[in-house]
């Protein structure tokens, strides 16, 4: 058997496979998260550990002769968030997370050094880890002078689960001190925040071993003999290992609170001016590029909040079948953006309301929204050498089959639909648990799903998208600085 442990924002899954990969169970326990001034976003990281053991403490509960026979372990986490250890291997303070955009000074600093987009081949966006830890350094010196590691969120609960601090590649790909090409940590980016090896975790690819479970949680669980925890991914990565996505020219969609368009590469192909991050993938010897936008479901999730009625009920209100595009347009910039602005202090808009503007076409316009911000998600792409002609859906949102055709429609490519079964980032990570402990080929393990349906673009819409995304371009310029 082999456990996925997925760390996401809202909540902790774990999943359990056979060595078939067939799915044996799962469970979840929730997270929160702290918001105390504008702009931040904060997890208290004994929660995640509360959260895993409750997810555990579920499964063992209904599988219990399963879980005993667990040989590997895999880690997926959301990427990004700094979590400061002390010396007795304790958090200094809550994590700041992935969506948190206090340190968009500080990011615009470190971005400004020509060394960072040289070696990461990316921006150095505010969500990264590194401006955090400038901003800790300026506002927190008593917090940054008492750290003696810096670990990503899922690492975190590596240094639980086995008592090493061990990272890998594509997670560390996104803290802004690894050298990409090199898959590696980049000396000179760390001594630019004050920082140097001895602060960073050891690296591993992702498929490879990153630590063993720690004895007195194998008894605590009825595991016998060593169980190996690979080193894993960032969420987007090990939702890739999920989908096989992991062969060049593969992509995945991800509608989920935030957006993802994934493409995979054979190379390291960066182009920072694109604002496309150039991460590492989780297996040895590949990349991947990826669009990011910061409000995708959580778009919707906020209009149903201030509506009094749920996401799906707005949904059902939009209709069946797929309309041109709504009078109204949205910007989905509820927490800022990232591709293509690379804009922290940007804020959402409603534009073209009338009288006539109702319910249902304020949801026609979140989604059509959502959807143009994967347009430009998919222009960045191309602007770095990667063309797309096919994404698999994934994520809450792709429950919407309107949302999933307004979104084949804008992009005009196709969108294939997996059957029924979870290929996210927990069972990614379960694979990636198989393969570092049986030493398995990980293209041989990272199949992609069953594909059970296509969705088409509709062909005699393309050009009214094509019109709606025009406007809806124009709209980011004239409220560029506006919101601030």
């Amino acid at each position: 058997m082999f456990l996925g442990l997925d760390l996401g924002t809202s909540s902790v899954k774990a999943l359990l496979i056979d060595e078939d990969q067939r799915i044996v169970g799962s469970a979840t326990s929730d997270l929160s998260v702290q918001r105390p001034k504008p702009g931040w976003s904060e997890q208290d990281p004994a929660s995640w550990i509360s959260a895993c053991e409750a997810a555990i403490g579920k499964l063992e509960q209904a599988h219990r002769q399963a879980l005993t026979a667990v040989k590997g372990i895999g880690l997926s986490g959301h990427m990004h968030g700094a979590t400061l250890i002390g010396a007795e291997g304790e958090a200094l303070r809550p994590c700041i997370l992935w969506n948190d955009t206090r340190s968009h000074a500080q990011a615009a600093a470190l971005d400004a050094d020509p060394r960072f987009r040289a070696l990461t081949g990316n921006i150095v966006f505010p969500g990264f880890t590194a401006p955090k830890l400038a901003w800790v350094k300026e506002n927190e010196p008593h917090i940054f002078a008492a750290t003696k590691k810096v670990l990503l969120p899922k690492d975190f609960l590596r240094l639980w689960l086995t008592g090493d601090a061990i990272s890998e590649t594509s997670d560390s790909a996104g803290t802004a001190w690894l050298d990409v090409s090199r898959r590696a940590w980049a000396p000179d980016l760390l001594a630019a925040t004050d920082l140097d090896e001895s602060h960073m975790p050891a690296l591993v690819e992702g498929t490879e071993p990153g630590g063993t479970l720690r004895g007195a949680l194998a008894s605590k669980w009825g595991m016998r003999g060593n169980v190996v925890v690979a080193g894993g991914a960032g969420d987007n990565a090990a939702s890739a290992c999920g989908m096989g996505v992991v062969r060049p020219g593969e992509a995945f969609v991800s509608l989920g609170t935030s957006g993802v368009l994934f493409a995979a590469n054979e190379a390291y192909r960066p182009n920072a001016g694109s604002a496309v991050h150039t991460f590492c993938h989780a297996l040895p010897n590949a990349w991947h590029q990826m669009g990011v936008i910061l409000s995708a479901t959580d778009s919707l999730n906020w209009l149903a909040s201030i509506t009094g009625k749920s996401a799906s009920e707005l949904s059902t209100e939009v209709g069946r079948e797929l309309k041109a595009p709504a009078r109204v347009t949205f910007l989905p910039y509820l927490s800022g953006e990232r591709t293509p602005h690379n804009d922290a202090t940007v804020r959402g808009v409603f534009s073209g309301l009338a009288h006539q503007s109702g319910r249902a076409e304020l949801t026609q316009a979140v989604m059509e929204g959502v959807a143009f911000a994967f347009r430009d998600s998919l222009e960045a792409l191309k602007a770095a050498g990667t063309g797309l002609e096919r994404a698999t859906a994934i994520g809450g949102g792709s429950r919407s089959r309107y949302w999933l055709e307004t979104i084949a429609t804008a992009l005009d490519i196709a969108i294939d639909l997996p059957g029924d079964g979870d290929f996210g980032a927990a069972f990614g990570a379960a694979r990636l648990g198989l393969i570092a402990a049986t030493a398995a080929d990980p293209l041989a393990v990272c199949t992609p799903p069953e594909i059970t349906e296509t969705i088409e673009p509709e062909k005699a819409l393309v050009p009214a998208f094509a019109e709606a995304y025009s406007r809806y371009r124009a709209l980011y310029p004239a409220i560029k600085g506006a919101s601030t």
